[in-house]
């Protein structure tokens, strides 16, 4: 997995992650839209070597996004907007990446959590908690985006565990085998933000 933080890096080799600070104030869900697809189609057009207004982003059926052009690059996209960030992944198998921000006041929902995540969050110590909580979620939000489902899964019928502070793995009953991911934290105007994604082969 490469992480990048300059839109116009070229990855090397895919999957690849770029998460960029634009210094943007989306106030909705459309100004993030906006955000995301523009930010997508630079990075994009840089990493297969044509112009920006080549390239467009559709979404399929369930709402995932997807390169429409250039056409038959067999690139799989994949979108996220937090607190001005913007993450753009691509890879050659179907990926899901996500961005949150830590909250330390919010209490974390355990009522969407897996019963296994539920007993691991609270054996961490206090303080660490929200931390904790965000990279769960990020992995979860970063899954059910590579299934192409979003949360019409249930957040709690699958359990992230994390193995380190870059690593985690998914185990799913209904998938065939565990799927590990990457973890990366940045900060962003003094408050710390996690990104995770995830590769799943078809």
């Amino acid at each position: 997995m490469h992480w990048f933080d300059d839109a116009d890096a070229i990855a090397p080799a895919l999957p690849a992650i770029w998460l960029v600070r634009t210094h943007a104030a989306p106030r909705n869900l459309t100004e993030r839209s906006t955000l995301r697809r523009g930010m997508a189609r630079r990075i994009v057009a840089r990493q297969l070597g044509c112009r920006e207004e080549d390239v467009a982003i559709a979404h399929d059926a369930a709402g995932r996004p997807l390169l429409d052009l250039p056409r038959e690059t067999g690139l799989h996209l994949s979108l996220a907007t937090r607190a001005g960030i913007v993450a753009v992944g691509l890879a050659r198998q179907p990926l899901g990446v996500d961005v949150e921000r830590v909250d330390v006041q919010a209490a974390p929902p355990r009522d969407l959590l897996h019963p296994d995540e539920r007993r691991a969050l609270m054996e961490v110590d206090t303080n660490q908690r929200a931390r904790s909580f965000t990279r769960l979620w990020a992995a979860k939000e970063a899954y059910v985006k590579a299934l192409g489902s979003g949360f019409r899964r249930a957040p709690e019928s699958f359990a992230v565990s994390l193995l380190s502070e870059t690593a985690f793995r998914v185990t799913d009953a209904s998938a065939p085998a565990a799927f590990t991911g990457a973890l990366r934290a940045m900060k962003n105007g003094g408050h710390e933000i996690m990104a995770a994604a995830i590769v799943v082969t078809s």
